[in-house]
């Protein structure tokens, strides 16, 4: 529950700053990059930080996943990729944080960004069905 309360003010300080987060909008090319695509519980962008949740067995480090950036006209697509495998069998559902500063990826203060990467939803979490 915390980390859904922490998302969500990550989300809304996100919102007062005036980044912009959209994901898989713009198709990124990841043919060459190290590691695997890795899917996300979940992303927020501040003024400049970018903050991930990925699943992890429970030895999941920020030196195990790196992001990489590519640079649109106006934007940039962060993409996670996960270098090496958690082998841990301690497994964290809601996944761990793991976070970002925008100087770290070579991005400005208030850079418009997006996620190249799938969401992943959590096995006990259903789609709304209309009614």
């Amino acid at each position: 529950m915390r980390r859904i309360i922490a998302l969500c003010a990550v989300a809304a300080v996100a919102a007062l700053a005036g980044a912009c987060a959209v994901t898989g909008d713009q198709p990124v090319r990841t043919a060459g990059m190290p590691g695997q695509l890795e899917p996300i519980h979940a992303a927020a962008f501040t003024r400049d930080t970018a903050v991930f949740w990925v699943s992890s067995n429970g030895c999941t480090s920020k030196a195990d996943v790196k992001p990489f950036i590519t640079r649109l006209r106006d934007s940039a697509v962060i993409t996670l990729r996960r270098l090496d495998e958690d082998r841990c069998e301690n497994p964290k559902s809601d996944g761990v944080q793991l976070q970002w500063s925008f100087e770290e990826l070579g991005l400005p203060p208030g850079a418009e960004v997006s996620v190249n990467n799938p969401y992943l939803m959590r096995q006990n979490d259903k789609p709304h069905e209309a009614s």
